[in-house]
């Protein structure tokens, strides 16, 4: 369909279009979108399947003391 120069092309264009600061975000995105798109996916499966076993839910609690921090919160560093 598409060769190898047309593909590099693309890239090229792509990487101008959105600008290069933004492309680290946009394919993190894509790769989150494709994680979840694949476990709906192998979750349709399995409910398709009654007779599949399935493993127990994960369970994870947090110690006291525990400090998290929202992913869209600024961490302080120079971008």
């Amino acid at each position: 369909m598409f060769g190898l120069s047309e593909l590099a092309l693309l890239l090229i264009v792509v990487i101008v279009l959105i600008g290069i600061r933004k492309l680290p975000g946009l394919v993190r995105s894509a790769g989150k979108a494709t994680r979840i798109l694949r476990s709906e996916a192998a979750a349709m499966k399995a409910d398709d399947d009654p007779s599949a076993e399935r493993p127990a839910p994960r369970v994870i609690r947090a110690a006291p003391g525990d400090v998290t921090r929202r992913t869209d919160e600024p961490d302080g560093t120079a971008r």
